[in-house]
């Protein structure tokens, strides 16, 4: 009943999410919520081995930055099949100009978004430390925030709308992240505050900034358009931001009820989370036959029979004395 494609929509317009920040991104982002909170810290997160809280949270090292980039850039340029893949066709009047804008609004949402979240974490560390560090993470995080940000509105905001809101999700990214540190939710990939937070930012952006023209392009109609849009004719018609906070309210309800239960359901059968040794362990040893990652460096015995052998099989010769000219 809240599509925007409904024959008789919600409010004469119904909820614009054309690729889905809030069926797609929040679903997920809620469900990693409700999963972390039942699930609860890993060992160590938090509290010493006594229980005892830690002044500051421990963290715990990536195995791979490098992949970790990698791995962004890849979502990012699958991106490019997720937003203008929605438009489902190229040909007809109309959809290659939806697939297009979706394309340069998507390139400036995750790019603004890496940037802002990346910069924004060095400038409050160095207010803090009075040193500038510059976390690749907050930029990876902050670039698919803007991507989550922009996915609802995707086909409907001008690129400077798009500009705007990658800015405000790699402030999204930033703020919630430190919220869940605070609440001491652990998300060991900070997909909470990148698919829930800002899939709600996304559908809250695009009752912001739905421009009329691209509106009626996408969806048929401009009669209800971004709130900004509205207030700046002078009309003050919110019916499209109502629509995306109901849609809001609906997915988090929704979600809430189908996997609180079912979450609260396998930890107390106990199918939710392994015993203290295993995570210890690691699941790669415990579930896989062994380490995805060989984090111990060498011993320094044999560092030096390596070097010894080398020496004597590459025939080392010592360099002869000088001797005085005769």
């Amino acid at each position: 009943f809240l599509s925007a494609f409904n024959p008789e929509p919600f409010r004469g317009v119904g909820m614009i999410d054309f690729a889905g920040s809030g069926v797609v991104h929040m679903t997920g982002g809620i469900t990693a919520l409700i999963a972390a909170k039942v699930l609860g810290a890993r060992i160590g997160r938090f509290e010493d081995a006594d229980g005892n809280p830690l002044p500051e949270p421990a963290t715990f090292p990536a195995h791979s930055v490098a992949l970790q980039i990698l791995g962004t850039f890849v979502l990012w340029f699958g991106w490019y099949g997720f937003n203008p893949g929605s438009a489902l066709a190229i040909t007809p009047s109309g959809y290659g100009d939806v697939a297009a804008l979706c394309a340069v609004t998507t390139t400036l949402a995750a790019a603004t978004g890496a940037v802002t979240a990346m910069f924004t974490d060095t400038i409050l560390g160095q207010m803090k430390t009075g040193e500038a560090e510059y976390d690749l993470t907050y930029a990876m995080n902050g670039c698919l925030g803007g991507l989550v940000g922009v996915t609802a509105g995707t086909s409907v905001v001008a690129p400077y709308g798009a500009f705007l809101i990658g800015i405000i999700a790699g402030w999204v990214y930033c703020g919630f992240s430190a919220l869940l540190l605070k609440l001491k939710i652990d998300d060991a990939v900070d997909a909470i505050p990148v698919h829930f937070a800002n899939g709600m930012w996304g559908c809250i952006a695009t009752g912001l900034f739905a421009e009329p023209t691209r509106t009626a392009i996408a969806y048929g109609s401009s009669k209800h358009v971004g709130w900004f849009y509205s207030w700046g004719k002078g009309s003050g018609d919110a019916n499209l931001l109502l629509c995306e906070f109901v849609g809001i309210l609906w997915i988090i309800s929704w979600v809430s009820a189908t996997m609180i239960p079912f979450f609260i359901a396998l930890n107390y059968l106990g199918m939710f989370r392994v015993d203290a040794l295993e995570e210890e362990v690691g699941l790669d040893i415990s579930h896989h036959k062994g380490a995805a990652y060989d984090l111990a460096g060498p011993s320094k015995e044999d560092v030096e029979e390596l070097v010894a052998r080398r020496s004597t099989a590459h025939g080392k010769v010592e360099a002869p004395a000088a001797t005085e000219d005769a």
